[in-house]
């Protein structure tokens, strides 16, 4: 049986809190439950949470919204 999706690490991108930028969009790592911005935002930390993690699927974390990408093969799932 898979191990199950855990929940989000934070409600915002830290990675911006922390350099006092805003997220354009989120997204949550469905590894570990990272929440980074999205490649429109300034740092692309989430893109940043892949290179560096190696996690390789993250989700929209934004509401209404139900879409996956796969880092390793370049496709929505």
């Amino acid at each position: 049986m898979p191990e199950p999706t855990p929940g989000p690490l934070s409600e915002t991108c830290l990675e911006c809190l922390k350099d006092g930028t805003h997220p354009v969009q989120l997204r949550q790592c469905l590894t570990c439950g990272h929440i980074g911005c999205c490649d429109s935002s300034p740092n692309r930390h989430a893109t940043e949470h892949h290179k560096d993690s190696g996690h390789p699927i993250m989700r929209t974390f934004e509401p209404g919204e139900e879409w996956r990408w796969c880092f390793l093969d370049h496709v929505l799932v």
